[in-house]
């Protein structure tokens, strides 16, 4: 009888090699210090100003939000003035950003941090997690821009960047995929200059590192990117 055959998995990509890990986050905050985007949440560790942006930031521009950030600020400065407010009064406010979801589950963050937290954020991942409308991405932009924590991110742009640069093949949206993105997002968080490395990753997904158009050209990772030159077929 022929031999059985079984299975095997596919190897896993390995994680950069520390060398490798070095020289991305070198590359990545110099671009960054010269080309990163001024906003006005990246001047503030302030944590409730760090959550009104990232959940305004979800799925809308940034070109769009400024205004509004600076706006719902002015109106509701505080968790605690946020949680008094009028349901009804706090939808209108936030029109017409869209995904009116949203600003109900910022009321409700607030609610709850005025009800259990004396009106503050806490900073630990768990508890953070606990909160309806804070997920993965979420906790770990608060806990690295609001507390300075060494905490992984990954949303749409950071995930586009770790895939091209350090994978380049497979299929990015594969559950086993962004496991591993998160694993190597952890891996590359430095121990030092967290909220600007990782600010860094998002604006280098948003302005360089593209979906359809990449910049190859001027790209800094150029050389060691695994997906260079960028095929607009290839996933």
């Amino acid at each position: 009888m022929p031999a059985k055959r079984t299975a095997t998995k596919p190897k896993a990509t390995p994680l950069p090699k520390p060398p490798d890990r070095r020289r991305f986050r070198t590359r990545l905050l110099t671009w960054y210090r010269r080309h990163g985007r001024d906003l006005p949440w990246r001047t503030t560790d302030d944590p409730y100003h760090i959550l009104v942006s990232e959940i305004m930031l979800q799925q809308t521009q940034v070109d769009r939000v400024l205004p509004k950030y600076a706006e719902w600020l002015e109106k509701y400065p505080s968790f605690g003035a946020l949680a008094a407010a009028p349901e009804h009064e706090v939808t209108r406010t936030w029109y017409p950003l869209g995904y009116n979801i949203r600003p109900k589950r910022l009321q409700s963050i607030a609610r709850e941090a005025v009800a259990h937290y004396g009106g503050e954020l806490p900073s630990d991942e768990a508890t953070l997690l606990s909160f309806k409308g804070i997920g993965a991405y979420t906790a770990g932009a608060i806990r690295s821009f609001a507390f300075g924590e060494r905490a992984a991110i990954l949303d749409t742009n950071v995930a586009r960047v770790l895939f091209r640069v350090f994978v380049g093949k497979g299929d990015p949206k594969s559950h086993a995929m962004k496991r591993h993105l998160w694993t190597l997002s952890a891996t590359l968080v430095p121990v030092r200059h967290v909220f600007d490395f990782n600010q860094a990753l998002m604006d280098f997904g948003a302005m360089i590192c593209v979906a359809r158009n990449p910049k190859c050209p001027v790209c800094p990772m150029a050389k060691n990117c695994r997906a260079f030159p960028f095929d607009p077929a290839a996933k």
